[in-house]
């Protein structure tokens, strides 16, 4: 049996959002509403000790500028307070193919990705023809996944997966057709990290769903989903949330929290 450390990396944020634009059916639809934007980094203990697993990898400044959506950090900054380079990085599990999760991916040249079928086959299919859930899709980030599947650097998952001894692979959908949540076995219990399956807490505990979404049902699904796989509520890691970086422990540098150890106390919200 073997734990691992995880840490949630912020490399930007986007204020000038309502609550309209995170939950639907809220009252308070016209209240500000901040968004976070993380990748997360998975390291070995014990007999992994040196493997090195980034979950996502966010995007870079020319897709910043492309969506005018500044990044305070390009995902490799962002990785340098683990002595990591971009070439150190060698699997990346592809949460999903939105651009603020592979929008990374032509950084990290050595890495294979862990990615569902489904996600990769909603991507390059019929739905790309409406403009609405192609949106959140850009076509080079897409492309370089393409491109590694060809060199042979895709590794695909059907539902749920085993990627190493303590960490597995669970596709939920709802939000993008193949989105995957990642469940890591740590020194406090099951750590799930949701990615989108809930952007903020207040999605999976209000059960109020997200306003991008390609399957209602499978997102309100999904939240039962988180709860299954995390041995308890406060060890639910939404994807976007600004509030964790309050509950969990400052680690590293300012832009860096640690999860494996467990919040510093209760979460009001849960």
């Amino acid at each position: 049996m073997s734990d691992w450390t995880i840490h949630a990396i912020k490399y930007g944020e986007r204020a000038g959002r309502t609550r309209a634009d995170s939950f639907i059916f809220d009252d308070n639809h016209d209240a500000p509403h901040t968004i976070d934007y993380y990748m997360w980094l998975i390291r070995g203990t014990g007999p992994h000790q040196g493997r090195v697993i980034l979950v996502d990898t966010g995007y870079d400044n020319d897709e910043a500028r492309a969506r005018g959506r500044p990044i305070r950090l390009d995902p490799v900054e962002a990785l340098k307070p683990f002595d990591l380079t971009p070439e150190d990085i060698t699997e990346i599990i592809v949460t999903h193919l939105h651009y603020d999760h592979a929008g990374g991916l032509h950084l990290f040249p050595n890495a294979k990705l862990h990615m569902q079928a489904a996600e990769m086959a909603y991507a390059t299919g019929p739905c790309m023809c409406h403009d609405a859930l192609r949106m959140p899709f850009t076509a080079d980030h897409v492309c370089e996944a393409v491109k590694r599947l060809y060199s042979g650097h895709v590794i695909f998952h059907d539902g749920e997966a085993e990627i190493a001894d303590g960490i597995t692979v669970h596709c939920i959908g709802g939000h993008s057709r193949g989105l995957q949540a990642v469940r890591v076995r740590t020194q406090v219990g099951w750590v799930v990290l949701a990615s989108d399956a809930s952007h903020f807490y207040e999605n999976f505990v209000a059960r109020k769903p997200f306003p991008i979404v390609v399957d209602l049902q499978n997102m309100l699904d999904g939240f039962d989903t988180l709860h299954r796989l995390a041995s308890r509520p406060a060890l639910i890691i939404p994807g976007h949330d600004p509030l964790v970086r309050s509950y969990f422990p400052n680690d590293l540098a300012e832009h860096i929290c640690r999860l494996d150890v467990g919040p510093n106390g209760e979460i009001p919200l849960l």
